[in-house]
């Protein structure tokens, strides 16, 4: 057994949380009991992963999205206010990380999606955008592929199929705003999670190919990587549940 404030305390040093001005509280968001043994990891604290975690007894769960996002109504009522409800009465700790889980050069959502990828010479850019020139061009078809070899769904891909990529850049979840970015910086295709309509029109005027890979999809492996440091470092047992959303 570890102690939960020597876990919340090494996360928060270890993704260095001050460092980000979030949309959320980075760290404790709900307090259950003061030792932990197991921990359940999982993208979304949603009610059924909440469920899943009360299931396998775990003492604490490990999601990216949590909760008290800015601007969300403060009353623990409704679904929030069950969700809340389940955790306290199965004395589960809820520890969410989001920005500074996208971010971390070893542990991140991006860091380890281009390791899932096959693009370990990836590295970060301006902000969260990542990137890596290819040894070998591939066509975007062939990116596409292996994506969805990869995350086992098939991406949203705009642009032809025969576009030559040279430079790949990629930013998990609801980061298709950045394909400007992207293209400024020289790269041929961007991968990221969601899609909006505007991002159509972007890709095809920008002459970028964009695959959208999902957000749920793309950023499963950040909270696994740092779950099995946390097993690791303080004894515990970790288990990864992946509520499976088509987003």
């Amino acid at each position: 057994m570890a102690q939960l404030i020597d876990i919340v305390t090494y996360c928060n040093r270890r993704l260095d949380v001050d460092a980000f001005d979030d949309y959320c509280p980075n760290g404790l968001q709900v307090e259950g009991g003061a030792e932990v043994g197991s921990i359940v990891s999982g993208v979304t604290a949603s009610q059924a992963l909440i469920d899943a975690a009360v299931e396998v007894d775990a003492d604490l769960l490990l999601v990216h999205h949590g909760y008290f996002w800015r601007g969300e109504p403060a009353p623990l009522i409704g679904m929030k206010g069950r969700r809340v409800k389940t955790l306290l009465g199965a004395d589960i700790s809820l520890l969410a990380y989001h920005l500074p889980l996208d971010a971390h050069p070893e542990l991140g959502n991006n860091r380890q999606l281009g390791i899932r990828l096959g693009l370990d010479a990836g590295a970060p850019g301006d902000g969260l955008l990542w990137g890596q020139d290819l040894t070998q061009p591939m066509k975007a078809a062939d990116l596409a592929a292996m994506i969805e070899s990869s995350l086992g769904r098939v991406p949203l891909m705009i642009g032809s199929p025969t576009t030559r990529v040279r430079r790949l850049a990629w930013c998990t979840g609801a980061a298709q705003g950045m394909i400007a970015q992207a293209a400024a910086a020289g790269f041929d295709a961007f991968i990221s999670g969601e899609i909006s309509e505007q991002t159509v029109h972007e890709a095809q005027e920008l002459g970028v190919v964009y695959l959208a890979a999902g957000h749920h999809a793309t950023e499963r492996y950040g909270v696994q990587a740092l779950g099995e440091e946390l097993a690791g470092r303080f004894g515990l047992q970790h288990r990864f549940i992946d509520i499976d959303n088509p987003v």
